[in-house]
């Protein structure tokens, strides 16, 4: 009996512990069933990870002075959301050097590049990607007046492609003149230096300048030899200040403005980086905010939200600036509504 029942006992433990050919073949088929299913759970977070998104960048001006700021900005943007160059994105580059006949071409390369989505900044470059896709998204990191210029429908629903950020620049202008006469009481006589400024903007300003009994030259410039030939006017033209339009032809040039107005001893005032760079004075947005905030929408977009969902955003906060370091080697006094005006001194 003892013996039979340790025979038992021997066979219970052969039939639990021992596998046959039947229950290996069992085993081998569940461990392969488990993979297959373990992979389908974790490869769409292992391509969702490996994914390199691969954005279009366009616009109309050199990669230097506070254009280099402006796309760091969109860059520190980026990264705060997840997007680094070499690892999930690439960034495709395409300047017109300050030749905006270029930029429609440039658009359709990155068009043909089949890029996530295109970020432009300016209306000239912002038509011009418009023109070359209706499918490919488009975030225009800053622009002057969208709907007027026929790019979106409206701000609230822009329609199609595009969304993005404006600036009021047909506003600013005008302020910018209001500031300078209220700066310098005495001045008669404004240099409007930009090629690009727009209709409207111009428009604005021809009637400011009525009502503040100021006389206009207006003059353009592309780079080196066009701003001294610029200067070389306002001298022949015995202007009294200087304003700087948002013209980005000129963003890689505003140190060298800066100090031509004040060899000549000149009041000057421009966009927000152009009183960084040494102007005297500024009342604008600061635009590297835009292009830090155009990172949050191509985000959305890169997840799914269609650009025609997210409307355009307007500037809520212009700033004005005074550099008194500036002042202080023209030999220049604010008078106190001006100082207490300012949002930001650079000293």
């Amino acid at each position: 009996m003892n013996r039979e029942s340790g025979h038992l006992r021997a066979g219970s433990r052969r039939r639990v512990g021992a596998d046959t050919p039947r229950r290996s073949r069992r085993r081998r088929l569940l461990i392969a069933l488990g993979a297959t299913a373990l992979a389908s759970v974790l490869t769409p977070h292992a391509q969702s990870q490996a994914r390199v998104w691969r954005i279009g960048f366009l616009e109309p001006a050199p990669a230097s002075g506070s254009g280099a700021r402006w796309v760091e900005a969109l860059r520190a943007g980026l990264r705060d959301l997840g997007y680094v160059e070499g690892r999930n994105l690439v960034i495709e580059f395409r300047r017109a050097e300050g030749k905006y006949e270029r930029l429609p071409g440039l658009a359709a390369e990155l068009v043909r590049l089949e890029v996530d989505v295109i970020v432009t900044h300016t209306t000239a470059a912002s038509r011009a990607a418009k023109d070359a896709t209706t499918t490919i998204p488009i975030v225009m990191a800053i622009v002057g007046d969208p709907v007027a210029s026929g790019i979106v429908a409206s701000l609230a629903r822009p329609g199609g492609n595009v969304t993005g950020l404006t600036a009021l620049l047909r506003e600013t202008a005008v302020k910018r003149l209001e500031l300078l006469k209220e700066a310098f009481p005495r001045i008669r006589r404004v240099a409007v230096l930009g090629r690009s400024i727009n209709a409207p903007a111009i428009a604005s300003l021809d009637v400011a300048a009525a009502s503040l009994k100021l006389e206009l030259q207006r003059l353009g410039a592309l780079g080196p030899d066009e701003i001294n030939s610029a200067f070389a006017a306002m001298v022949k033209g015995r202007v009294d200040a200087v304003l700087v339009g948002d013209d980005v032809t000129l963003l890689a040039y505003f140190g060298a403005i800066a100090k031509l107005a004040g060899k000549l001893r000149l009041p000057s005032i421009g966009p927000y980086d152009f009183a960084e760079d040494g102007g005297l004075m500024a009342y604008s947005t600061n635009v590297s905010d835009f292009f830090y905030r155009a990172a949050t929408l191509v985000d959305r977009i890169l997840k799914g939200t269609k650009p025609s969902d997210l409307p355009i955003e307007q500037a809520m906060r212009i700033a004005t600036l005074l550099n008194l370091k500036t002042a202080k080697a023209l030999g220049i006094q604010f008078p106190q509504s001006v100082l207490l005006r300012a949002d930001r001194v650079i000293e």
